[in-house]
Protein backbone atom coordinates (compact mmCIF):
# COMPACT_ATOMS: atom_id res chain seq x y z
CA UNK A 1 0.00 0.00 0.00
CA UNK A 2 1.82 3.19 -0.98
CA UNK A 3 1.07 6.77 0.92
CA UNK A 4 -1.77 7.62 -1.00
CA UNK A 5 -3.56 4.81 -0.29
CA UNK A 6 -2.55 4.58 3.12
CA UNK A 7 -3.98 8.72 3.81
CA UNK A 8 -6.93 7.68 1.56
CA UNK A 9 -7.52 4.95 3.99
CA UNK A 10 -7.29 6.88 7.12
CA UNK A 11 -8.87 10.00 6.24
CA UNK A 12 -11.96 8.68 4.17
CA UNK A 13 -12.85 5.22 6.52
CA UNK A 14 -13.30 4.64 9.93
CA UNK A 15 -12.24 0.71 9.78
CA UNK A 16 -8.46 1.12 11.31
CA UNK A 17 -7.60 2.44 14.46
CA UNK A 18 -6.08 5.35 12.47
CA UNK A 19 -9.16 6.30 10.98
CA UNK A 20 -10.90 6.38 14.16
CA UNK A 21 -8.38 8.82 16.06
CA UNK A 22 -8.62 10.89 12.52
CA UNK A 23 -12.35 10.98 12.50
CA UNK A 24 -13.05 11.71 16.37
CA UNK A 25 -9.66 14.17 16.32
CA UNK A 26 -11.82 16.44 13.58
CA UNK A 27 -14.81 16.28 15.28
CA UNK A 28 -13.18 17.64 18.86
CA UNK A 29 -11.54 20.50 16.48
CA UNK A 30 -15.15 21.00 15.23
CA UNK A 31 -16.64 21.95 18.25
CA UNK A 32 -13.92 23.44 20.32
CA UNK A 33 -13.84 25.99 17.23
CA UNK A 34 -17.64 26.45 17.58
CA UNK A 35 -17.10 27.02 21.32
CA UNK A 36 -14.18 29.32 20.80
CA UNK A 37 -16.58 31.07 18.23
CA UNK A 38 -18.97 31.27 21.14
CA UNK A 39 -17.10 32.81 23.07
CA UNK A 40 -16.10 35.20 20.57
CA UNK A 41 -19.35 37.12 21.43
CA UNK A 42 -18.90 37.66 24.99
CA UNK A 43 -18.77 41.39 25.96
CA UNK A 44 -16.03 42.83 27.56
CA UNK A 45 -12.95 40.10 27.13
CA UNK A 46 -9.70 41.20 27.88
CA UNK A 47 -6.80 41.68 25.08
CA UNK A 48 -4.76 38.13 26.70
CA UNK A 49 -8.62 36.37 26.15
CA UNK A 50 -8.62 37.52 22.68
CA UNK A 51 -5.32 36.35 21.96
CA UNK A 52 -5.54 32.84 23.24
CA UNK A 53 -8.86 32.89 21.18
CA UNK A 54 -7.02 33.79 17.82
CA UNK A 55 -4.31 31.48 18.03
CA UNK A 56 -6.57 28.90 18.90
CA UNK A 57 -8.55 29.82 15.29
CA UNK A 58 -5.69 29.41 13.82
CA UNK A 59 -4.42 26.44 14.73
CA UNK A 60 -7.95 24.96 14.32
CA UNK A 61 -7.89 26.69 10.39
CA UNK A 62 -4.55 25.27 9.50
CA UNK A 63 -5.51 21.80 10.29
CA UNK A 64 -8.61 21.82 9.21
CA UNK A 65 -7.08 23.54 5.58
CA UNK A 66 -4.33 20.33 5.82
CA UNK A 67 -7.16 18.10 6.41
CA UNK A 68 -9.04 19.87 3.15
CA UNK A 69 -5.61 19.67 1.19
CA UNK A 70 -5.34 15.99 2.04
CA UNK A 71 -8.70 15.03 1.11
CA UNK A 72 -8.72 17.14 -2.60
CA UNK A 73 -4.86 14.68 -2.90
CA UNK A 74 -6.56 11.48 -2.09
CA UNK A 75 -10.07 11.98 -4.00
CA UNK A 76 -10.50 10.16 -6.88
CA UNK A 77 -11.88 12.58 -9.11
CA UNK A 78 -10.86 16.04 -7.81
CA UNK A 79 -13.09 18.45 -9.10
CA UNK A 80 -15.95 15.99 -8.39
CA UNK A 81 -15.02 16.25 -4.31
CA UNK A 82 -14.11 20.27 -4.81
CA UNK A 83 -18.01 20.62 -5.62
CA UNK A 84 -19.19 18.51 -3.51
CA UNK A 85 -21.69 18.65 -0.32
CA UNK A 86 -18.64 17.90 1.52
CA UNK A 87 -16.13 19.95 -0.26
CA UNK A 88 -17.67 22.99 -0.25
CA UNK A 89 -18.80 22.89 3.51
CA UNK A 90 -14.99 21.89 4.06
CA UNK A 91 -13.81 24.89 2.09
CA UNK A 92 -16.38 27.20 3.52
CA UNK A 93 -14.98 26.17 6.81
CA UNK A 94 -11.63 27.60 6.54
CA UNK A 95 -12.66 30.48 4.11
CA UNK A 96 -13.25 33.24 6.42
CA UNK A 97 -10.28 32.66 8.43
CA UNK A 98 -7.87 33.58 4.79
CA UNK A 99 -10.45 36.23 3.78
CA UNK A 100 -9.99 38.13 7.44
CA UNK A 101 -6.15 38.32 6.09
CA UNK A 102 -7.14 40.58 3.44
CA UNK A 103 -10.39 42.14 4.00
CA UNK A 104 -11.42 44.32 7.10
CA UNK A 105 -14.07 41.75 8.48
CA UNK A 106 -15.79 44.72 10.21
CA UNK A 107 -16.94 45.49 7.58
CA UNK A 108 -18.28 42.62 6.01
CA UNK A 109 -18.94 41.15 9.36
CA UNK A 110 -21.19 38.13 7.02
CA UNK A 111 -18.25 36.34 6.61
CA UNK A 112 -17.86 35.28 10.08
CA UNK A 113 -21.21 33.31 9.41
CA UNK A 114 -19.24 30.75 7.37
CA UNK A 115 -17.65 29.93 9.99
CA UNK A 116 -20.69 28.27 11.54
CA UNK A 117 -20.58 25.97 8.52
CA UNK A 118 -18.25 23.79 10.51
CA UNK A 119 -20.88 22.55 12.17
CA UNK A 120 -21.86 20.81 9.24
CA UNK A 121 -18.51 18.78 8.86
CA UNK A 122 -19.97 16.65 11.65
CA UNK A 123 -22.34 15.37 9.30
CA UNK A 124 -19.41 13.03 7.87
CA UNK A 125 -18.76 11.46 10.78
CA UNK A 126 -22.38 10.68 12.33
CA UNK A 127 -24.58 7.90 10.98
CA UNK A 128 -27.90 9.54 12.69
CA UNK A 129 -27.37 12.88 10.43
CA UNK A 130 -26.46 11.25 7.54
CA UNK A 131 -30.11 9.56 7.53
CA UNK A 132 -31.01 13.34 7.84
CA UNK A 133 -28.88 14.49 5.02
CA UNK A 134 -30.01 11.17 2.95
CA UNK A 135 -33.85 11.75 3.80
CA UNK A 136 -33.67 15.30 3.06
CA UNK A 137 -31.90 13.90 -0.56
CA UNK A 138 -34.88 11.71 -1.20
CA UNK A 139 -37.34 13.72 -1.10
CA UNK A 140 -36.03 17.17 -2.24
CA UNK A 141 -38.37 17.48 -5.25
CA UNK A 142 -41.09 16.87 -3.18
CA UNK A 143 -39.65 19.72 -0.63
CA UNK A 144 -38.98 22.18 -3.27
CA UNK A 145 -42.20 21.60 -4.77
CA UNK A 146 -44.08 22.33 -1.48
CA UNK A 147 -42.14 25.47 -0.45
CA UNK A 148 -42.40 27.01 -3.58
CA UNK A 149 -46.40 26.55 -3.28
CA UNK A 150 -45.95 28.20 0.27
CA UNK A 151 -44.11 30.74 -1.00
CA UNK A 152 -47.33 31.25 -3.53
CA UNK A 153 -49.74 31.05 -0.52
CA UNK A 154 -47.40 33.91 1.55
CA UNK A 155 -47.57 36.31 -1.80
CA UNK A 156 -51.70 35.77 -2.09
CA UNK A 157 -51.91 36.12 1.97
CA UNK A 158 -50.15 39.51 2.20
CA UNK A 159 -51.88 40.44 -1.00
CA UNK A 160 -55.04 39.70 1.02
CA UNK A 161 -55.06 41.07 4.17
CA UNK A 162 -53.60 44.39 2.47
CA UNK A 163 -56.71 45.48 0.64
CA UNK A 164 -58.37 43.95 4.06
CA UNK A 165 -56.49 46.32 6.37
CA UNK A 166 -54.09 48.75 4.49
CA UNK A 167 -56.67 51.54 4.71
CA UNK A 168 -57.45 50.69 8.78
CA UNK A 169 -53.92 50.27 9.65
CA UNK A 170 -51.77 51.80 6.90
CA UNK A 171 -48.81 51.69 9.30
CA UNK A 172 -48.46 48.05 10.13
CA UNK A 173 -49.95 47.02 6.79
CA UNK A 174 -49.02 50.26 4.54
CA UNK A 175 -47.79 47.61 1.99
CA UNK A 176 -47.73 44.42 0.68
CA UNK A 177 -44.05 43.85 1.76
CA UNK A 178 -45.26 45.42 5.30
CA UNK A 179 -48.02 42.31 4.95
CA UNK A 180 -45.08 39.43 4.31
CA UNK A 181 -44.29 39.58 7.58
CA UNK A 182 -47.50 39.20 8.99
CA UNK A 183 -48.59 36.26 6.58
CA UNK A 184 -45.39 34.44 7.41
CA UNK A 185 -46.18 34.96 11.12
CA UNK A 186 -49.95 33.71 10.51
CA UNK A 187 -49.30 30.70 7.86
CA UNK A 188 -46.59 29.36 10.66
CA UNK A 189 -49.01 29.56 13.39
CA UNK A 190 -46.64 31.61 15.31
CA UNK A 191 -49.11 34.43 16.05
CA UNK A 192 -46.58 36.77 17.95
CA UNK A 193 -49.66 39.45 18.46
CA UNK A 194 -47.74 42.38 17.10
CA UNK A 195 -49.81 43.04 13.89
CA UNK A 196 -53.32 42.15 13.66
CA UNK A 197 -56.62 42.92 11.75
CA UNK A 198 -59.25 44.33 12.99
CA UNK A 199 -61.69 44.73 10.11
CA UNK A 200 -64.38 42.04 9.99
CA UNK A 201 -63.33 40.62 6.53
CA UNK A 202 -59.44 40.57 7.82
CA UNK A 203 -60.52 38.67 10.92
CA UNK A 204 -62.56 36.39 8.83
CA UNK A 205 -59.66 35.97 5.86
CA UNK A 206 -56.75 35.26 8.73
CA UNK A 207 -59.07 32.73 10.30
CA UNK A 208 -58.90 30.29 6.99
CA UNK A 209 -55.19 31.41 6.80
CA UNK A 210 -54.49 30.13 10.06
CA UNK A 211 -56.38 26.78 8.85
CA UNK A 212 -53.88 27.09 5.75
CA UNK A 213 -51.11 27.51 7.67
CA UNK A 214 -51.54 23.76 9.17
CA UNK A 215 -51.49 22.44 6.37
CA UNK A 216 -48.22 24.78 4.77
CA UNK A 217 -46.58 23.56 7.69
CA UNK A 218 -47.26 20.25 7.90
CA UNK A 219 -46.53 18.85 4.36
CA UNK A 220 -43.00 19.57 4.38
CA UNK A 221 -43.03 17.91 7.40
CA UNK A 222 -44.97 15.01 6.44
CA UNK A 223 -43.02 13.96 3.69
CA UNK A 224 -39.30 14.21 5.84
CA UNK A 225 -40.79 12.13 8.56
CA UNK A 226 -41.91 9.71 6.18
CA UNK A 227 -38.49 9.79 4.18
CA UNK A 228 -36.54 9.18 7.52
CA UNK A 229 -38.62 6.27 8.68
CA UNK A 230 -38.47 4.27 5.41
CA UNK A 231 -34.30 4.84 5.85
CA UNK A 232 -34.43 3.42 9.43
CA UNK A 233 -36.12 0.98 8.69
CA UNK A 234 -33.85 0.11 5.33
CA UNK A 235 -30.68 0.73 8.01
CA UNK A 236 -31.85 -1.49 11.00
CA UNK A 237 -32.69 -4.69 7.77
CA UNK A 238 -28.99 -3.72 6.19
CA UNK A 239 -27.83 -4.01 10.33
CA UNK A 240 -29.74 -7.01 10.84
CA UNK A 241 -28.26 -8.63 7.68
CA UNK A 242 -24.80 -7.71 8.44
CA UNK A 243 -25.43 -9.13 11.80
CA UNK A 244 -26.77 -12.77 10.48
Amino acid sequence: MNLKQSIKEIIETTNTTGGRIFAWAIQALIIVSLIEFSIETLPNLSETTRQYLAIAEMVVVLIFTVEYCLRVYVADNKLRYIFSFYGIFDLLAILPFYLSLEIDLRSLRIFRLFRLVRIFKLVRYNSAIMRFKNAFVSVREELVLAFVAAAFVLYLSSVGIYYFESQEQPEKFGSIFHCMWWAIVTLTTVGYGDTYPITTGGKIFTGCLMIVGLAVVAVPTALFASALTVLEGEELKREQAERE
